[in-house]
């Protein structure tokens, strides 16, 4: 790795600007040889700070580490959602990227369902990178990139933690690093799942989720598997939470949600979800970034919708 170019990449990205060509290149393919190196599900310690869903707010990913912290000073798991949706996808990926690149053992990104070919060509990364570097290599090489994100984390032997959440198929935690996770992520099946289920109050066991692909579970067989993992909860992203965060069946289920006014209009909170130990945890909420820092937005059309 050089460290000095390495620098310089984060020099640029840490204002929102893009690097050249070559250096794009150097980033994606350095950034994919290290996330291949890791186990599917990563052993951490705390203490250690949990993200949620960033989809391309780049000047609401600065604010979250204005509350939240910086690295290499913090430990960061983001729980994946890099990208789609917002105007900065390119710039907030290559960033956590470059991050991790540098700080390999304080940066920690796990894959979330839209670190994927066929959800970025449907939801605007796609043509966001077409539309910021003439050369094709550049997607192909972030879905490089994606293919190599980690499923899955565990903190302290106590905290399981992942983008969306559990699977009628998954028993143990080890299941997990028996998957080909070096590929698109296939419709239906484990795999599929962990990155798109929900938490749901008002079931038990499992049923069919609106979304199309995972499940909704409810507290029943969120407490039986972490019984049965030697685990006390879990955090997950993935959805949308007023307040920032919530809580599920009463604390062994937390979604972490760390994108300010969604897609610029949801009006919601947002936080960082601090784990010193599995007894002594705190959320941390922030607001979007003030407009007089975000600079001019870019000419581009919100999408319609909410997934």
């Amino acid at each position: 790795m050089d460290k000095q170019r390495l620098d310089k990449i984060l020099e640029l990205l840490w204002v929102c600007k893009l690097p050249n060509l070559e250096d794009t290149k150097y980033l994606l393919t350095l950034g994919q040889q290290v996330l291949i190196k890791e186990p599917n599900v990563l052993k951490l310690q705390s203490p250690i700070t949990l993200c949620g869903d960033i989809h391309g707010q780049f000047y609401d990913l600065l604010e979250l580490f204005s509350v939240g912290g910086h690295p290499p000073e913090q430990n960061f798991l983001f729980l994946g959602d890099y990208v789609d949706r917002g105007f900065y996808s390119t710039e907030t990926f290559f960033l956590l990227l470059a991050l991790k690149v540098r700080y390999p053992t304080k940066m920690f990104l796990i894959r979330g369902n839209h670190e994927s070919e066929q959800v970025t060509m449907d939801y605007g990364f796609k043509e966001e990178c077409k539309r910021k570097y003439t050369d094709e290599t550049i997607y192909n090489l972030c879905l490089e990139a994606f293919n190599a994100l980690p499923l899955a984390a565990v903190i302290d032997g106590d905290v399981f933690c992942v983008h969306g959440g559990l699977s009628k198929d998954l028993k143990t935690v080890d299941q997990l690093n028996d998957i080909d996770r070096n590929m698109e992520p296939p419709e239906y099946g484990l795999f599929s799942d962990i990155l798109w289920s929900d938490p749901d109050e008002k079931i038990n066991g499992f049923e069919e989720s609106q979304r199309g692909a995972g499940y909704l579970f409810g507290g029943d067989v969120t407490a039986e598997f972490l019984k049965n993992n030697n685990l006390k909860f879990m955090c997950r992203a993935h959805q949308v939470a007023q307040d920032g965060y919530y809580k599920w069946f009463n604390g062994l289920c937390y979604t972490v949600w760390s994108a300010p006014n969604y897609c610029y209009r949801g009006g919601n909170l947002a936080t960082v979800f601090e784990i010193t130990n599995a007894d002594k945890t705190k959320f941390k909420v922030f607001r979007e970034a003030p407009a007089c820092a975000r600079g001019k937005q870019p000419d581009s059309m919100l999408p319609q919708y909410f997934v």
